[in-house]
């Protein structure tokens, strides 16, 4: 399988996201160019929440998954996704999904799916004096001209426009070394009104930046020497239905580092101030100078 940069990122998760089904409960789906050559965290959660989804009810939206990354993903490989049916109640369902390259699990993730229900019901608040994303650069602003592989990654592969409130990470960390920031993103081409689509690119787009609160605390960036991150885990509630190519504020904190790992919080709103998603990802996250 030939793995390249996309012209058409957007196009390309769409790809990714379109599983071919191999039985009533096994799935196949594609990988995404990456200049490491491993699988992006946030493809492989996606693509088992899709998985996960072509076995319950449409009438029964995903609102939480808890998984954990337990191997590297080669993007040479396509990957197999196995769902478990644990539970199919009155509300309530329930699956286990294992995502396998070469019969070995590289991912796991139990993700419930309830039928909507009224209740009682508040949020969170929007954060106050935030700027436009209009207002904001772009990665492509920042990193287009860049002949390097990461810097196009960052800027010409991704199908999602981020854009840092405080400044990225990618060169030099921010000088105000606190353990939060916020970022702007949105899809960079349109999506269908489908709930379970929408769902799942946000799943993918929950991984891209949330372990830099960590990094932002100590004063690295992602071009540190030395620098080894990885994703461990990564849990996810989902509140509102929503579109991913309009804009959303992803407002993260990092409660703790400690052992070469860190943990870090983010609450996803919409423009419209709603809070519809929260996050939570514990990162291994080491740097030589203090290994």
């Amino acid at each position: 399988m030939t793995i390249a940069i996309p012209n058409d990122p957007v196009k390309d998760l769409l790809r990714v996201l379109d599983l071919k089904q191999l039985t009533a409960t096994e799935f196949q789906g594609e990988t995404q160019w990456m200049p490491h050559g491993r699988v992006f965290g946030g493809q492989v959660l996606a693509q088992a929440l899709s998985a996960a989804q072509r076995t319950v009810e449409q009438s029964r939206p995903v609102h939480s998954l808890h998984s954990y990354f337990l191997r590297p993903g080669d993007i040479n490989l396509e990957i197999r996704f196995s769902v478990e049916i644990l539970r199919d109640g009155k509300s309530f369902s329930a699956r286990r999904v294992h995502a396998l390259q070469n019969d070995v699990p590289i991912f796991s993730m139990i993700a419930s799916f309830q039928e909507h229900s009224p209740g009682l019901e508040h949020s969170s608040e929007f954060p106050t004096n935030v700027p436009d994303p209009e207002s904001l650069p772009s990665a492509a602003d920042l990193l287009g001209q860049i002949d390097h592989p990461i810097a196009e990654y960052w800027s010409k592969a991704r199908p999602f426009d981020l854009r840092h409130v405080n400044g990225p990470l990618y060169f030099r960390a921010p000088k105000d070394n606190s353990a939060n920031q916020m970022v702007w993103f949105k899809a960079l081409g349109d999506f269908a009104e489908d709930a379970a689509l929408n769902a799942a690119a946000l799943a993918y787009a929950s991984d891209y930046s949330i372990l830099e609160p960590i990094l932002k605390r100590h004063g690295v960036a992602w071009a540190h020497p030395g620098l080894s991150s990885a994703s461990l885990d990564h849990a996810m509630w989902f509140h509102r239905p929503t579109k991913v190519d309009q804009w959303h504020l992803y407002v993260q904190e990092s409660p703790s580092a400690q052992g070469g790992r860190g943990l870090s919080i983010g609450k996803i709103f919409n423009q419209s101030g709603e809070l519809v998603a929260t996050c939570a990802q514990e990162g291994m996250v080491r740097v030589p100078e203090v290994s």
